[in-house]
């Protein structure tokens, strides 16, 4: 069985807290010196034995890691490659989100945070979020945009029965990114909360922290394949909007150059600006607190993102996946709404698994560029698909 460690903590990322030229914390004052305190805590609390130890505990006790790393045969067959899944839609809750946001209540909780706020677009994030509030007995609030509080209304209710409180927002294009820009305002003005960011986005520590909490999904995958295999896969995929189930599973196979990487981004209709592939499309800025792409119009202001999947409709990016671009390591490519729902319904025909629409998009590229090639691969499934059944355009 595959050791559950999260880590290193030391990465590609600089002292600056960029990665190479994007990244970095572009904040108002007031929130300097509470970002500051919250990254040299971090720092020294996820160092400590005793962090470790209780954090390493819940995943395995509550969440259920190790996640399977499981071999997808009818799926191989059809595609004519050889491809396992990282089963995250096994976790507790049904997603990926459950690993940052239980590393990130402990610091909360060792910080005396008596609030929790969070952002959420598909309501993954915000219903672990109001899982780990609920475990932990402090008090939650989610924002979401109104357009995703519809598409997910189920997953709205569970946070609602987990004991949060979903704040809508009508604002803008009421989706992701405007969830986010109500969360940082109320953080402003209400600065004793924690805010327990779900994606690898955000002002430095965040994207530190996040992608550190999530790299337990690459350090599984790799043991797994090593022991099912015995060797490493040939590519991997995820699906990208923020960018935390990707750096998850990217952050274990970084160092190996034979590993090719690939990210599935939310391509909507399959035109621009009608779509959510922010690094197909977009141009690196200053965008909610960091530098990294993000689609712009002609005056390089933000524009509305679309996409079929919730939690890749967002227009920024990780600052991190900004530079997996730029230097070559990764690559990714827009995947049309269309092309999401036929793996998302493929995949339920082959293997009995429903994924979420965002895990489809990761599922749909594998398709394409693994056709007829023979060769090893590992899919991230980062969500499980139930909230997406009722779904009229799907």
């Amino acid at each position: 069985m595959a050791e559950i460690k999260v880590g290193p903590l030391e990465s590609m990322l600089q002292g600056d807290g960029t990665y190479g030229s994007y990244g970095g914390a572009y904040i108002p004052p007031v929130l300097e010196e509470k970002l500051n305190k919250l990254s040299d805590f971090f720092e020294q609390e996820v160092r400590k034995g005793d962090f470790q130890k209780e954090f390493v505990k819940l995943l395995k006790q509550y969440v259920g890691r190790p996640s399977p790393l499981y071999l997808a045969k009818r799926l191989s067959d059809y595609v004519g490659s050889t491809i396992y899944l990282k089963r995250e839609d096994l976790n507790h809750t049904g997603a990926h989100k459950i690993n940052n946001c239980l590393g990130q209540i402990l610091l909360a909780k060792r910080m005396g945070a008596k609030e929790i706020i969070a952002e959420t677009g598909a309501g993954q994030h915000g219903v672990a979020t109001a899982t780990a509030a609920a475990l932990m007995g402090i008090s939650c609030k989610v924002f979401m945009g109104e357009i995703d509080a519809e598409r997910q209304a189920l997953n709205v209710r569970r946070m609602e029965l987990l004991g949060a409180e979903v704040v809508t927002t009508s604002l803008g294009s009421r989706t992701l990114k405007d969830a986010v820009d109500a969360a940082l305002g109320y953080y402003i003005e209400n600065p004793d909360a924690f805010y327990l960011l779900g994606s690898q986005v955000g002002p430095h520590p965040y994207p530190k922290i996040v992608g550190y909490f999530q790299s337990v999904i690459g350090n599984e995958a790799r043991q797994q394949i090593l022991e099912e295999e015995g060797r490493l896969p040939d590519s991997i995929f995820a699906a990208v909007g923020g960018g935390s189930n990707a750096i998850g599973l990217f952050s274990g196979f970084l160092a190996d150059k034979s590993v090719k990487i690939y990210g599935g981004e939310g391509g909507g209709s399959g035109t621009y600006p009608n779509t959510a592939a922010t690094l197909s499309f977009g141009k690196p800025t200053v965008f909610q607190g960091t530098n990294s792409y993000c689609l712009v119009d002609e005056e390089g202001n933000p524009i509305p993102s679309h996409s079929i999947a919730a939690g890749l409709d967002y227009p920024g990016i990780s600052p991190q996946h900004a530079y997996l671009k730029d230097t070559g390591r990764a690559q990714y490519a827009p995947i049309t709404d269309a092309e999401a729902v036929e793996a998302y319904k493929l995949l339920s025909r082959l293997e009995g698994i429903t994924p979420a629409i965002e895990s489809s998009h990761a599922v749909a590229y594998a398709i394409k560029e693994l056709k007829d090639k023979k060769a090893l691969a590992i899919v991230n499934l980062s969500g499980r698909g139930d909230k997406d059944v009722e779904r009229e355009d799907i």
